[in-house]
């Protein structure tokens, strides 16, 4: 690839106009980018392998580093062990953020808003299959969701998308591939023992968003229901909550039934 020919990047679902240029991503600038990069910049700090911000181009575009790899979603399944590293490096994420304030303030927009209100922690917000690289480096991506949030929160989103997003699994491989996410984070018990119930939450808001959005006109979030994303999010609200106990006791040490 020369260092003038844009290649177009494909996958995401929220944002148009990613392209590889070089040894670098460029994708729209919006309102809270400072603070986004600033945060970036803050976690890589702190030892977690994030793209490096570098600015912003003639054309007003963020400056991301390229890095090659494939995303965990279309990658095979996970081990146990994988995924308890899934966990670790969203601990250290959280972790990381820890007291972060951005130098200005940013204009953020949660997309899933903590329902109580009690948001604590600027967390990227979408820590998923979809935005985790694999390859020699293993990072998550896509930034530009980052909002106020908390912990519990935050882990709902990733635990409910790596381990609980198929209605077809086995209940019970769902409940020990959870545990192994949530052992890797190191969760104490008052975590372990709240999430279940954050999960359904969690999964039950994002297909009302889809929902909502298609009523709406609200976009992509309206487009994206009616193709194929709003019956996944409605089954995976289903199997997410119709197991609420079985994920409680995995995560208090026991799967059975």
């Amino acid at each position: 690839m020369t260092e003038h020919c844009e290649q177009p990047l494909e996958g995401g679902n929220a944002t148009a106009g990613v392209v590889r240029l070089g040894d670098t991503v460029r994708k729209p600038w919006e309102p809270t980018t400072p603070a986004v990069h600033e945060l970036m910049r803050t976690v890589a700090a702190a030892g977690v392998d994030v793209p490096e911000p570098r600015g912003r181009d003639e054309r007003g575009r963020q400056i991301l580093e390229f890095v090659p790899g494939s995303l965990a979603l279309h990658s095979p399944p996970l081990s146990l062990a994988e995924l308890g590293r899934v966990g670790q490096l969203i601990r250290s994420i959280h972790d990381a953020c820890e007291g972060f304030v951005p130098s200005a303030p940013a204009p953020w927009e949660p997309l899933l808003p903590v329902p109580d209100g009690t948001a604590d922690l600027l967390c990227h917000g979408d820590l998923t299959p979809w935005n985790l690289l694999l390859g020699e480096r293993w990072m998550f991506i896509d930034w530009d969701g980052a909002s106020p949030s908390t912990r519990l929160w935050d882990l709902a989103c990733s635990a409910q998308a790596f381990t609980v997003n198929d209605a077809s699994a086995a209940p019970e491989e769902s409940a020990a591939s959870l545990a192994a996410l949530v052992d890797g984070y190191g969760a104490d018990a008052e975590l372990r023992a709240r999430l279940p119930r954050a999960m359904v939450e969690r999964t039950e808001a994002m297909h009302e968003l889809l929902r909502t959005s298609h009523a709406t006109g609200r976009e992509p979030w309206g487009s994206m229901f009616v193709e194929g994303h709003g019956e996944h999010w409605r089954r995976a609200a289903g199997f997410v909550a119709a197991h609420e106990a079985m994920w409680a006791r995995a995560l208090s040490g026991s799967v059975a039934p």
